[in-house]
C-alpha cells in the first residue's frame, strides 16, 4: 500500500494527462462537455488547470443528485430505479444527454461510489462507470478500485481513470478515422 500512494502521489503533481489531452483538442480544434457526479467537479478542475483551456471546454456540469442527472442530463426515472445511479445504464443515458444538450465534439461523464459510505450489497466503494461520446461511438467502462481508500484519494484515481479513458479513446478515434477526427 505505501507504494501505491508513492505512486499516486507523483500522479498528483503530475499534469502529462491534462496536457496531453490540451494538445489533442488543440490539435485537432474539438470542444468538450463533462459532467460528473462521483468526482465532483475534479475532472473539470484538473482540465482548466491548462491555459487556454476555454478554447476546448465549453460546458461541464456537477451532477451529484438523481435529480440533477434528470434535470439537466435527461437521465429516466426509469433507468434510475431499475438500475441506480451508479450503472452501466446511467452512464449512457447521462452522457448521451450531455452531448445532445451541449453540442461538443466529445462528452465525458463519470458515476461511481466514491465512500466511504453508499455501498449497496450489489455495489461496493470504488465502483466506477465512465462514459465518453462522439457524433459515432459512446463507451462505457466499469472499473473497480479498492475500497479501503479514503475519499479524496478515490475520487482522484476516478478523475485520472477518467482522464486516461479520455485520452484512449480520442487516440482510437485517430486511428480508426485515418488520423481525422
Amino acid at each position: 500500500m505505501l507504494l501505491e500512494n508513492i505512486k499516486l502521489f507523483f500522479k498528483q503533481i503530475d499534469t502529462k494527462t491534462e496536457q496531453t489531452i490540451a494538445r489533442i483538442m488543440f490539435n485537432k480544434s474539438m470542444t468538450i462537455s463533462v459532467a460528473e457526479s462521483c468526482t465532483g467537479g475534479l475532472i473539470s478542475s484538473r482540465l482548466t488547470d491548462i491555459a487556454g483551456s476555454s478554447v476546448y471546454i465549453k460546458e461541464n456540469f456537477v451532477t451529484y443528485s438523481n435529480e440533477s442527472k434528470t434535470k439537466l442530463l435527461g437521465v429516466s426515472e426509469k433507468t434510475l430505479k431499475q438500475y441506480g445511479a451508479v450503472s452501466e445504464e446511467c452512464a449512457k443515458e447521462m452522457v448521451q444527454g450531455l452531448f445532445e444538450k451541449t453540442g461538443c465534439d466529445i462528452s465525458l461523464v463519470t458515476t461511481g461510489i466514491a465512500g466511504p459510505g453508499g455501498a449497496t450489497k450489489d455495489k461496493n466503494v470504488g465502483l466506477l462507470f465512465i462514459a465518453v461520446k462522439n457524433k459515432y461511438i459512446t463507451k462505457v467502462k466499469k472499473i473497480e478500485f479498492n475500497p479501503n481508500y479514503k475519499r479524496k484519494t478515490m475520487k482522484f484515481l476516478f478523475s485520472q481513470a477518467a482522464l486516461e479513458f479520455l485520452i484512449k479513446f480520442l487516440k482510437e478515434i485517430d486511428i480508426e478515422n485515418n488520423n481525422q477526427i
